[in-house]
């Protein structure tokens, strides 16, 4: 089951529901019993697998030779 974020309004609190998909855009309470909104979470990667190289640059790249990517 999905985890979604929230955010009050009204004491800025941020806090995780657990729910179904299909109810990820119900209304939603704070601890506080305040209406809340869903935010949007970003999810990201860092690293790779101890057996993969680093990953080559795409040819072309336009960020240059001292970018991250490469």
């Amino acid at each position: 089951m999905p985890v979604y974020e929230y955010r009050c309004r009204t004491c800025d609190t941020t806090f995780e529901v657990r729910r179904p998909m299909s109810e990820s855009s119900a209304a939603v309470e704070c601890p506080e019993g305040h209406e809340a909104l869903r935010v949007l979470s970003v999810f990201a990667s860092v690293g790779s697998s101890p057996s993969a190289g680093p990953t080559p640059a795409p040819s072309g790249a336009p960020c240059g030779s001292h970018c991250a990517c490469h």
